[in-house]
């Protein structure tokens, strides 16, 4: 029996389930998948917005403006990187200035500090890649970039180093109260807690309907993106967005915190939840409207493109409340941007509901919000680099050159809590197989250490979810050892 259970390991729900562990609480953090962040965050643009996008009095406003300031301790704490790089809003032409003006009048009411909007000679000098069309933009000095599959395996990490127990393909079929707590039924068993917190990202509507009659419904929006090579990571220093229109942000254009180029999103309404497909035509309608934002994008420098889908709620807010149906269900729904931004703020007011709910909680003396430092090889003096491979050779083997990342640190991405099982779960936590070939050289090695560090056959590895096979069987060269403990 647990005290809580949090239905989802996204970005959201790794963060309550990190804030909750601070308690004496019996906590269980459920997630479909394979592996924590493999839904909406996975595809997040991982953009820490200023907040003045959102209408003043509205819970996205609320939880963006409290959220931002929390990521500079956050992030040290998780130990990941997070730069705050600014955004512009620009205008292209002289009547969006209105636009420009309206946001910052927004910003203002939601309390977004230095903002401001500057002109065309400023804008330039600090974009000169910018479309020569560009007139003013809105200047927000808070907003910040970050990856955020990375927050939530970390968040994860410290949930379960805390007391919370992970429970992975656990597909949420039912849940029954007809007898007390709540029973969570699932194909792989059953879960049973006095509070679930339901963070399922577009299936939210349909766990809010196990135990209450619907209150709002999530339509899935589905945004393509490029991803290009750090090659072309310096062609902007902001987060670049377009005026908004009734559709949303629009297609901008950032860098990553590793230093890619991210082109993207569009917006497409759905109606397969689970409908992750990039098409030409999308892609070609991003590559056009980032046009407008420059026409220097060097889009030979693609390296993947990919699609990810936004939980758009009925209500036009998120929706963060008990249900008044089934008490201690608490639905943590309709998180779509700017949902990683207000993410930590919004944990911290779950925490809160949750301990009216109980009458209270306790803090553990002994919590630890401190993640174990991850070893980034490349990134350490030369000194510290073979003090490292003295002690452990493995630092010295680089697996994937792209990126340069070695076994050591593949291997430990393996053995932390909530390590990785899959090349995927390997690929968010140390990036191997993000770089310019995309896996076709590492992709092999890591496997092969998966399979070793794991025990088990290298056809058991996936890809990411448990059908995603890599290997089906021997080859005319060998058998299956052979390939790839002396292939690969």
């Amino acid at each position: 029996m647990f005290d809580v259970a949090v239905v989802g390991a996204g970005v959201i729900g790794t963060l309550i389930a990190r804030e909750l562990s601070r308690y004496r609480l019996e906590v269980a953090l459920l997630d479909r998948s394979n592996d924590v962040a493999n839904g909406s965050t996975k595809a997040n643009s991982g953009i820490i917005h200023a907040g003045y996008d959102a209408d003043p009095g509205t819970n996205k406003a609320k939880f963006n403006v409290l959220g931002n300031p929390l990521f500079d301790e956050l992030c040290d704490q998780l130990d990941i990187q997070f730069n705050r790089i600014g955004s512009l809003v620009v205008a292209f032409n002289e009547g969006e200035r209105a636009t420009v003006e309206q946001l910052y009048g927004r910003g203002i009411s939601n309390g977004v500090a230095g903002l401001r909007i500057i002109e065309r000679e400023e804008l330039q000098a600090l974009e000169p890649n910018l479309d020569d069309a560009a007139v003013c933009a809105l200047h927000a000095p808070q907003a910040g970039i970050v990856d955020p599959w990375e927050i939530a395996v970390a968040a994860a990490e410290i949930a379960a180093e805390n007391g919370v127990e992970v429970f992975l393909n656990f597909p949420v079929e039912d849940i029954d109260r007809s007898a007390g707590p709540f029973r969570i039924i699932s194909q792989g068993g059953e879960v049973e807690a006095r509070c679930v917190i339901n963070c399922a990202g577009v299936f939210a509507d349909r766990i809010h309907g196990m135990v209450a009659a619907p209150s709002f419904e999530i339509t899935a929006r589905k945004g393509q993106y490029f991803v290009l090579d750090k090659s072309a990571g310096d062609l902007i220093n902001h987060v670049i967005f377009q005026c908004p229109t009734r559709e949303g942000k629009g297609v901008l254009v950032t860098r990553s915190v590793h230093g890619n180029l991210l082109v993207g999103p569009d917006a497409q309404v759905i109606d397969d939840k689970e409908n992750l497909s990039t098409n030409r035509d999308r892609l070609d309608y991003v590559r056009r409207s980032a046009g407008k934002i420059s026409k220097k994008i060097p889009f030979n420098e693609v390296i993947r493109s990919f699609s990810g889908l936004r939980a758009t709620p009925s209500t036009k807010d998120f929706v963060i409340e008990e249900s008044r149906q089934a008490r201690g269900f608490v639905d943590v729904a309709g998180i779509e941007s700017p949902g990683l931004t207000a993410a930590p703020a919004i944990a911290r007011h779950v925490r809160d509901l949750i301990s009216g709910i109980m009458g209270g909680l306790e803090e553990k003396k002994d919590f630890n919000p401190l993640r174990r430092k991850v070893i980034r090889f490349m990134d350490l003096p030369d000194e510290r680099k073979n003090e490292l491979i003295r002690k452990d050779p493995r630092y010295g083997r680089v697996v994937c050159r792209c990126e340069h990342i070695t076994e050591g640190e593949i291997v430990d991405a393996i053995h932390r809590k909530v390590g990785a099982r899959t090349v995927d779960g390997i690929k968010k936590r140390v990036r191997p197989g993000m770089g310019r070939c995309q896996g076709g050289f590492c992709g092999p090695q890591v496997l092969r250490i998966l399979a070793r560090e794991l025990g088990k056959n290298p056809t058991e590895i996936v890809k990411n979810e448990c059908d995603s096979y890599i290997l089906t069987g021997s080859t005319k060269y060998g058998g299956i050892e052979e390939q790839v403990h002396g292939q690969f």
